[in-house]
């Protein structure tokens, strides 16, 4: 949903520092490495301590690699698959670290076993909600569906609340209760995409499998056998 309309403005927005690098000579897989090892310490040096704010602004900062990376590529003319894979792989890394920071706190000084099990299930939901897509991608459906809570809300509904409730060390009362309430909600968001795509690629799959059993010539049962044994063991 964010995905959209943010990713637009801010491809605009950091157009010219995109092309500020390329002139220094930066390359697109640079920024993406960079900006991944800036996120995962912002996340495992600053949340398990509890300093959510300033974690929250050392992501911030990081977290825009994403968008300027493929602006990059763009202007270069170096788009890649390579790149493609790489920039969504150390995407998982970066979504790993964050939840992964929320987890350690609230196992250790936060002291919650429950925000700490949430935090969990936020980590592992997004990785399988990504999975999905790319899955279903993969054998040739287009999971044509925009999902509830995609990467970029679980993101954004998640460090703005963390650096909300960083300013309780600040002396800002009542604040502290936005993080517990900004998992909760990504969790139950990430149910409802799942479910979403999960729905979407068992319809378009469907229909793929049906289109082909019209255009196909009838087979022999030894064929159907041989078929049917090589679904199994792939699934």
């Amino acid at each position: 949903m964010l995905n959209k309309y943010a990713r637009a403005f801010f491809t605009r927005v950091l157009t010219p520092f995109a092309a500020f690098l390329l002139r220094r000579g930066v390359s697109p897989d640079a920024v993406t490495l960079v900006g991944t090892a800036g996120v995962v310490a912002g996340a495992l040096v600053f949340f398990p301590r509890g300093e959510f704010f300033w974690g929250t602004i050392v992501i911030t900062l990081f977290v825009f690699s994403d968008l300027v990376d493929g602006n990059m590529a763009r202007q270069a003319g170096v788009s890649s698959r390579w790149g493609a894979f790489l920039d969504s792989t150390l995407d998982r890394v970066a979504d790993s670290a964050i939840f992964g920071g929320f987890a350690l706190w609230y196992a250790g000084k936060g002291d919650d076993n429950v925000l700490c099990a949430v935090a969990i299930f936020c980590l592992a939901s997004g990785q399988v909600v990504s999975y999905t897509k790319a899955r279903g991608e993969s054998i040739g459906l287009p999971v044509a569906v925009n999902g509830l809570v995609e990467r970029a809300e679980r993101l954004v509904i998640s460090l703005v609340a963390a650096g909300l409730a960083g300013l309780h060390a600040f002396g800002v009362p009542g604040v502290d209760v936005l993080l517990p309430v900004a998992l909760w909600v990504v969790a139950a968001g990430s149910v409802v995409t799942l479910a979403q795509r999960v729905v979407t690629v068992r319809r378009e799959a469907a229909e793929a499998d049906a289109g082909q059993a019209g255009d196909a010539p009838s087979q022999g049962p030894s064929q159907g056998s041989t078929h049917g044994t090589s679904q199994g063991s792939e699934a």
